[in-house]
């Protein structure tokens, strides 16, 4: 019989903890899994899932709205409506829907799952806050999967009706006429475009010189064009929102990034605060076996085993959002998988390079690997010079004939070597098309190698084609 109660206790059923009890009902592990919300997490609940089924039904919307669009096709529609209460229930619907097949693929196979708070009291050791009242388990091994909030500004009054995260827009429990989003990144870019195929107008405010700073050079400036410049949204950058306040109309100060002096005060109906998320990882008891976190994140090595300071932690793991690495939900379930194999004692890491993002705008904007300023940090540092090619979705035939041709699709390479470091698109069907690179760049491979792939005719996936040629 063994000393523990669990061979695994995972805190946190998000997409994180759910991938790594999967594996390790699969590695043959007794496995429990700690919730004290909504089975899921995050990503199911307040972020991946309602949020593109928000952006699939507004996003029809503006596909028939567009009548000249369709008129090229020789199409043509009537009025187009659409009622807000019935896309929230879509979202709704697909949230309970995914929430339910997770909760059910974990009865299926056995794992416990436990409702209530859990922290780590000592070495392998439990507590949980149950609504019967405090229960102390054991296990061999601990996950951390906590995952993460929205983080919201000093000076930033959050009522959740006129001034609230994407924790409440997800619910789309109105439309209001003008909405200020803060933060050009990826939530405030999908929100803005569900907002606007809505038929609100956006205020977007971003606290760098340039807005999406965190994209590709060339990507942020098709994506300005086609998704900001071309709909009913003004900007502001290079300032700050050092004060919003909540109300009938949200009033929200803005002031200068670089001389701290107050430049305008906007009035507008609502207020998006779209400024990130950061990891929950407090009240976890990491006190209690002396680890500090690192800005709220729990410090790990590439095995995903926790560090204080700079020494392994027996038999703790934190994956996910809580560690910082890279904060996507897929990631999270990966960084899980491979936590679970380690700890079984096959050795793994995880390959961030080759790990894919995506903003389902419309278009899509998607990424792996490097964009151009870091590969040529990357190349500056090891010797090597970067290339880049550039190919459009306006000569691909598929999209010629969808007569969707906004787009560019970029491929960055080792000039000595033809190694690819990274592929950042913008166009209609971005997030499906990145994960051929994602697979290019987990296998290292060289775009004179990816040069003599062939691809179906007609297809998108035919600008990669092109591109990878032209590097070659």
């Amino acid at each position: 019989m063994s000393q523990f109660d669990y061979d695994l206790v995972i805190i946190g059923a998000g997409v994180g903890g759910h991938g790594a009890a999967l594996h390790a009902v699969k590695m043959g592990l007794k496995t429990a899994i700690i919730e004290a919300a909504d089975m899921g997490g995050t990503c199911v609940n307040r972020g991946c899932i309602p949020s593109k089924a928000l952006l699939a039904a507004s996003g029809k919307v503006r596909e028939l709205a567009d009548t000249s669009h369709l008129q090229e096709m020789g199409v043509s529609v009537g009025d187009i409506t659409f009622d807000r209460s019935a896309i929230a229930h879509h979202a709704n619907d697909l949230v309970s829907k995914i929430r339910g097949d997770l909760t059910n693929s974990l009865k299926r196979l056995k794992v416990e799952t436990i409702r209530g708070w859990g922290k780590v009291v000592a070495p392998q050791k439990i507590a949980v806050e149950t609504e019967s009242g405090e229960k102390t388990i054991t296990a061999k091994e601990i996950m951390l999967c906590p995952g993460s909030v929205p983080f919201v500004p000093r000076g930033v009054e959050i009522d959740g009706k006129t001034v609230y995260t994407s924790d409440d827009a997800v619910r789309l429990e109105s439309l209001p006429q003008w909405i200020a989003v803060i933060g050009s990144g990826y939530i405030g870019l999908e929100f803005a475009d569900v907002y606007t195929a809505l038929g609100s107008e956006i205020t977007m405010i971003e606290a760098m010189d340039n807005l999406m700073p965190t994209f590709d050079p060339d990507i942020a400036k098709i994506a300005q064009k086609v998704l900001i410049s071309s709909r009913d949204i003004e900007t502001y950058t290079g300032v700050f929102a050092t004060k919003v306040i909540p109300g009938t109309p949200v009033m929200i100060e803005l002031t200068d990034a670089k001389t701290k002096e107050v430049v305008e005060v906007l009035e507008v109906d609502a207020c998006l605060v779209a400024t990130g998320r950061i990891p929950a990882t407090k009240n976890l008891g990491l006190e209690n076996l002396g680890i500090e976190t690192e800005r709220g994140f729990v410090p790990v090595n590439d095995k995903m085993q926790v560090l204080k300071d700079g020494e392994v932690v027996p038999h703790l793991w934190a994956v996910g959002d809580a560690n910082g690495k890279m904060m996507l939900a897929h990631a999270a379930s990966g960084q899980g998988i491979v936590a679970v194999e380690n700890m079984c004692g096959n050795e793994k890491t995880i390959d961030y390079r080759s790990i894919p993002a995506a903003a389902f705008t419309h278009p899509e904007i998607s990424y792996v690997g490097l964009n151009e300023p870091q590969a040529k940090e990357l190349g500056k540092n090891e010797g090597f010079e970067v290339g880049t090619a550039k190919t459009y979705f306006k000569a691909n035939s598929k999209a010629l004939a969808e007569k969707e041709t906004d787009g560019i699709a970029k491929v960055i390479y080792r000039k000595d070597t033809g190694e690819l470091l990274g592929v950042h698109i913008i166009g209609i069907h971005a997030s499906d098309l990145i994960q051929e690179a994602a697979n290019a760049i987990a296998s290292r491979q060289s775009v004179h190698e990816l040069a003599f792939n062939v691809h179906a005719h007609p297809t998108l996936s035919e600008v990669l084609d092109e591109a990878y040629k032209r590097a070659s």
